[in-house]
């Protein structure tokens, strides 16, 4: 698990993101705003929220309206990782008027769905409590991972695993070719690697082979209520568990009451909706 301090991003991994999104939208020009605004021209404009929300993305947000006018002043309300209501002013803009109207639905793009992460994400890690850890996954959009999992860190929860070389986690397709959980946990061991073993199970047997096997951590997937508390409490002082399989927010809950150490949520990254926000020339 990535128990990384909530922190901003280095602009390093966002900054060619940003530069390919404005390509994408821009093409060949913005046709409008090139007709109908005078290329002197400078306006001040302000993002806003009209949703309630946990902001994420403002910097990637900045990074899109700074990128067609370098000088833009700016003037921030808010932070991410904080709380807004609705209504809200968190972003403040002055600068070329057709830089930041071309700039408008990039930096949008970004921020609403960055800020839709953060808040679904805050709302499972206050229904857990101090009762479980909330994790990611790795189901999040091809080449925004990053920014996804900076956003689940903007909402209070953790991150699993950022990619294939960040953990060590047995699934059952590796299972089938190893053939066994034992066997495949003892290749593990005969590595250089030095990173817990995680196991999924997905019935109690095999969570007594993980046990068996000496795993660190074993992750309950799709398992019912009852073989969860049976997998939980099997596991203590042993193994930690990590409760895994269409996790929704009317189950974590119950999940937490059985105390696992973990719950994985996929839907933190391919499910969030979007938060509704406005950019306005003021």
């Amino acid at each position: 698990m990535r128990e990384e301090p909530f922190a901003p991003l280095d602009p390093g991994l966002y900054r060619e993101v940003v530069r390919r999104a404005l390509a994408e939208d821009l093409r060949w020009g913005d046709v409008t705003t090139e007709a109908a605004v005078p290329a002197e021209a400078r306006a001040t404009g302000e993002v806003q929220t009209n949703a309630a929300c946990v902001l994420a993305g403002l910097d990637i947000a900045l990074e899109a309206f700074l990128q067609l006018d370098p000088k833009a002043d700016v003037t921030r309300t808010r932070q991410d990782g904080e709380m807004c209501e609705a209504g809200e002013t968190i972003l403040r803009l002055s600068g070329f008027a057709s830089a930041l109207l071309t700039a408008e639905r990039t930096a949008l793009n970004f921020l609403q769905r960055l800020s839709g992460i953060a808040t679904l994400t805050r709302r499972f890690v206050d229904a857990a409590g101090s009762r479980a850890t909330i994790l990611d996954t790795r189901k999040t959009t091809p080449t925004l991972r990053v920014l996804e999992k900076y956003a689940v860190r903007a909402g209070g929860a953790v991150n699993h695993r950022l990619a294939l070389d960040d953990g060590l986690l047995i699934k059952e397709n590796h299972v089938r070719v190893a053939g066994s959980i034992a066997v495949a946990v003892d290749r593990l061991r005969e590595t250089d690697h030095d990173l817990p073993i995680e196991v999924e199970a997905h019935g109690l047997d095999e969570v007594d082979e993980a046990l068996a096997a000496g795993a660190a951590i074993v992750l309950l997937d799709n398992l019912s209520p009852d073989q969860q508390r049976t997998a939980v409490e099997r596991c203590r002082g042993r193994a930690q568990t990590e409760v895994s399989g269409g996790v929704t927010l009317a189950d974590i809950d119950t999940i937490a009451a059985l105390g696992p150490d973990y719950i994985s949520v996929g839907a933190l990254t391919h499910s969030a909706p979007a938060i509704d926000m406005s950019f306005e020339i003021v």
